[in-house]
């Protein structure tokens, strides 16, 4: 009788097999781009050891990472400050109320420098809304020009000319049209935020409108004849037919806008001087100090990986909302 503890060799072969794809999925997802990473911080190590600019030597990967913990450290201070100031203020009111309940108790905001983080995050809040313009006007205009051959022709030339149009053509229009437009004594949003909002959505919203059009016009004409056998009306063939057809489509285009809108951002913030990362490098040029090089580097890394994440961000929500599977692409 045969042992079941002992493996057959077709066993022994299958888990063989099971060891070489797992160690190769291994490679593929970890220990290439490890490798590749360590590879680049060393070639970026030796050319910087080699490289004098006139604020010093060039800043490798330990200098960087030396100013990002400085950045983080300041942040954290300036976080202190702000507290301690809300502190104070609330003491002096509660004081003040004490002696007098009728009086007027001013509160007042904190008015510190804007820490790296926070300009990260304004960034994030100006491209959202830049992105969110841009996709309300591209997807019903994809959708309608998709849906119209009549429409797109008359359309496309148009599309075609202002879609490589530079974010510093853009911001002297948007900038004058915001001034002219955008008068208050009160103003809920700063001019320079939108400024660098409008501009990014004037420059990301035509890959949205392409690849909706494409999606759209790529319809199977068998869903096209369903919809007029069900005697759908255009708002419900929009809503049952269309839109879940041209869905992966439709996610391509505002992947494609998102990533455009951030590369964008960086340029309308320096010129518009809305505080955000923009600004952080446009300062750190300006400053001329020994850190600002590592700073501008370390607003360099950080970009591309909030770039990176907004792109993941987006291809999962492609993934969940998308009926076919197999069409959202890695």
């Amino acid at each position: 009788m045969s042992n079941p503890n002992v493996a057959t060799p077709i066993q022994q072969t299958l888990k063989t097999a099971r060891h070489s794809a797992l160690l190769k999925r291994l490679a593929s997802s970890l220990i290439l781009p490890a490798l590749g990473i360590a590879l680049f911080l060393l070639c970026w190590q030796g050319l910087a050891n080699h490289i004098q600019t006139s604020l010093g030597q060039f800043p490798g990967p330990l200098q960087v990472s030396e100013q990002f913990s400085g950045l983080i450290a300041a942040h954290q201070r300036e976080q202190e400050k702000a507290a301690a100031f809300y502190q104070r203020q609330d003491e002096r009111n509660a004081r003040l109320l004490a002696s007098n309940p009728a009086a007027k108790v001013k509160i007042r905001p904190y008015t510190g420098k804007p820490t790296f983080i926070q300009q990260i995050f304004t960034s994030l809040y100006t491209v959202a809304a830049g992105f969110v313009i841009a996709s309300l006007v591209a997807i019903p205009l994809g959708i309608v020009c998709g849906l119209s051959k009549s429409l797109y022709s008359a359309l496309n030339p148009l599309i075609q000319v202002f879609k490589p149009v530079s974010p510093l053509a853009w911001l002297p229009l948007v900038t004058m049209l915001v001034s002219a437009l955008y008068v208050s004594d009160d103003p809920l949003f700063a001019k320079s935020f939108l400024t660098s909002a409008f501009t990014v959505a004037l420059c990301c919203l035509w890959p949205t409108v392409i690849n909706t059009t494409v999606g759209v016009a790529g319809i199977d004409k068998d869903l096209n004849n369903v919809s007029k056998v069900l005697r759908l009306s255009p708002l419900s063939h929009v809503r049952r037919i269309v839109l879940p057809a041209a869905l992966p489509m439709i996610f391509t285009g505002l992947r494609l806008s998102l990533a455009t809108g951030w590369m964008v951002l960086i340029a309308a913030e320096m010129l518009a001087q809305n505080p955000g990362l923009g600004k952080f490098i446009w300062d750190e040029f300006q400053n001329g100090s020994s850190n600002s090089l590592g700073r501008i580097m370390v607003a360099v890394i950080v970009i591309g990986l909030i770039g990176f994440a907004l792109d993941r961000l987006m291809l999962l929500l492609q993934r969940l909302f998308s009926w076919d599977k197999n069409a959202v692409l890695r």
